[in-house]
């Protein structure tokens, strides 16, 4: 028995499928194959049911595959103190980050962190707050991304990331954009396009305008989007209007950057923080991480060049 067998374990009963499984793990299937049938022959039980499509975890197999990730974690952990104790940036973080935030950090920001620190894998998962907040209780992650202040995080250590503009995306560009801004009370809500329930953003809308149904929408389709560039798409194919983050602007083409519109002063803004439920010896990595991104987005964003012009925007 060997840690490699315990990982392959663990990816067979996340996957359900033999194929699936060895290509996560980078290996050929025949290999994973044999890993596994030889850990089941030593042992003396059976973890997988094969005959099923797909593969089910059998009763005693899923007692087996909770004790391996226990015994997967106490691995990395001390190898985390290992590199703690040498004063090594590297190991193993499993990273929560809400979608709003996700598509614009992940590409540019944590690719970066991560070329420049080698040493350190990094297992980011797409989440709702709530299901971040769950997932750092449960143990299943070692740090979250959300947008704060979060009520109901009270309980977890919090670092400040940066703060970002929010912004009106609208189809309507017969107006002067460099000399005109959004007024909240005089934004047609009826033509609102949204993120579904349980997204921040979509809350942070609802807290700067009072909305109603899209009438935009056939009455027969009941829709409500799960990333923001199907938002954008949305209102440059159909109308309306929607709301974007301001680190949204720099995927935008020139023509879509006509679309966007600021809110009249004080400006909105949302707030994004790094949160974790305890101290660890990934510590050192959450440090670094948070670090590096507040300091990319000081550059970036607009809120550093004159605070007093903005307000936040609390996240439901």
């Amino acid at each position: 028995m060997n840690i490699q067998q315990l990982e392959y374990l663990i990816a067979v009963d996340k996957y359900k499928h033999f194929g699936k499984a060895a290509q996560a793990c980078f290996i050929t299937q025949p290999t994973l194959s044999a890993m596994i049938q030889k850990f089941e022959d030593e042992l003396d039980v059976k973890v997988f049911d094969r005959t099923t499509h797909p593969i089910r975890t059998t009763d005693v197999g899923l007692q087996i595959i909770d004790q391996a990730k226990v015994i997967i974690n106490a691995v990395n952990d001390l190898k985390n103190k290992a590199n703690l104790l040498n004063n090594i940036l590297g190991g193993t973080i499993n990273l929560g980050i809400i979608p709003t935030v996700s598509s614009f950090l992940l590409p540019s920001e944590i690719f970066k962190f991560l070329e420049n620190n080698p040493k350190i894998t990094m297992n980011v998962k797409e989440m709702t707050t709530e299901n971040i907040i769950k997932a750092l209780k449960s143990g299943e992650l070692d740090a979250g991304i959300i947008s704060t202040p979060y009520d109901h995080a009270s309980e977890f250590y919090q670092d400040f990331l940066f703060n970002e503009e929010l912004m009106i995306y609208s189809s309507d560009t017969d107006v002067d954009t460099k000399n005109t801004f959004i007024v909240p009370d005089e934004l047609n809500v009826e033509k609102v396009w949204l993120l579904e329930e349980g997204n921040c953003l979509r809350s942070q809308f609802e807290n700067i305008c009072h909305l109603k149904e899209n009438r935009l929408k056939p009455k027969n389709l009941d829709f409500l989007a799960s990333n923001i560039q199907t938002l954008i798409y949305m209102v440059d194919t159909v109308g309306g209007i929607s709301i974007l983050p301001e680190l949204a602007l720099n995927h935008l083409s020139d023509k879509q950057k006509e679309k966007v519109f600021r809110f009249k002063k004080p400006f909105p803004y949302r707030e994004v923080s790094i949160i974790y439920y305890k101290p660890t010896f990934k510590q050192k990595i959450i440090d670094e991480l948070g670090s590096f991104i507040q300091k990319s987005m000081e550059e970036k964003l607009n809120y550093n060049k004159s605070p007093k012009n903005f307000v936040s925007i609390k996240p439901q």
